[in-house]
């Protein structure tokens, strides 16, 4: 690929979580309280932030942890690798949250449309005006985290499960059409349209207060677009994820080389995908973390006799 900025850790995207339940395995498998504990205390870890993210609503999250906690008791000691513990996790609690959830009144209705999601005249116009890519103008900073999590609850739940199972949990799309019941296909399909969601969300909340062209001028200063835009738009993530094939590949990059507003689109899409990678999770209440975890070994040490006392 040429010319256009990609996302720098994509080799070590996901690494994190995996380690942890990797590391949960591990400990488990040294049949001892003490390893036995930290492993639990790894396992809640992952369970509540996927919940939190899902859910939105900490009570709704701990509560999605214990039980899913509590359902692995009898299965626990089968997993020989973080893949399958995983992907039986997150099942699980996508079952519990989905059910569980408040729903959003903010979320949208219908199903995301790609028209809908292309940016608007005035985006356009000023994107084209601003005539060279600035990451550094559409990065998302950490006084707009709030607007991140909000605009990740406007999905609608079959669109939010796929972005936070893919680009907060790191995932593979394999792992979350697993989880999901979905055709990977769909799940890239949906992921898409869920990235170019949030991206518009939070560039109208960037909006907010500076100075925007008049609808007129927007209608004066709108580039002409190439009929085949909208045909880059589909595929600008399968760009970013490394997924396109050369010739595709090559006809996007040579379409970028020659379309300002379009490239320009790409650098703030890939900035809010490296926002939502990077995001960070509430805690959950230390006193009934605990609880839950002396809960959970005490099921765990009935159903496994043999561990050291």
């Amino acid at each position: 690929m040429t010319g256009i900025i990609l996302l720098g850790d994509r080799a070590c995207y996901g690494g994190h979580v995996r380690s942890e339940i990797d590391e949960a395995i591990r400990l488990l498998k040294c049949g001892d309280p003490e390893s036995m504990e930290k492993a639990v205390a790894l396992l809640q870890d992952s369970v509540f932030s996927f919940s939190m993210r899902v859910c939105n609503q900490r009570e709704d999250a701990e509560d999605t942890m214990q039980e899913v906690l509590l359902k692995s008791v009898p299965v626990l000691s089968r997993f020989e690798n973080a893949r399958a513990l995983a992907v039986w996790l997150y099942k699980v609690a996508k079952s519990r949250c989905l059910m569980t959830r408040r729903k959003s009144k903010f979320a949208p209705k219908e199903e995301l449309s790609l028209d809908e999601l292309m940016p608007d005249r005035i985006e356009l116009a000023a994107l084209a005006k601003s005539g060279s890519v600035n990451p550094e103008a559409f990065a998302i900073h950490g006084q707009e985290a709030a607007w991140l999590r909000e605009a990740v609850q406007k999905l609608p739940p079959d669109h939010r499960i796929i972005l936070v199972l893919r680009d907060m949990e790191g995932l593979s799309d394999d792992e979350v059409a697993e989880i999901t019941g979905l055709r990977a296909g769909t799940v890239r399909v949906r992921l898409h349209r869920a990235r170019l969601f949030v991206r518009k969300e939070i560039s109208k909340r960037l909006r907010v207060g500076k100075a925007a062209p008049a609808e007129s001028s927007a209608r004066q200063a709108e580039p002409i677009r190439p009929a085949n835009c909208k045909a880059m738009f589909a595929e600008l993530s399968n760009y970013l994820d490394e997924q396109l094939d050369d010739s595709m590949c090559t006809e996007l990059e040579k379409h970028m080389d020659g379309c300002e507003p379009c490239k320009a689109f790409l650098s703030s899409l890939e900035n809010t995908i490296l926002a939502l990678r990077q995001s960070g999770t509430e805690s959950s209440d230390p006193q009934r973390r605990r609880k839950i975890r002396e809960h959970i070994l005490a099921r765990y040490k009935n159903a496994m006799p043999n561990i050291a006392q």
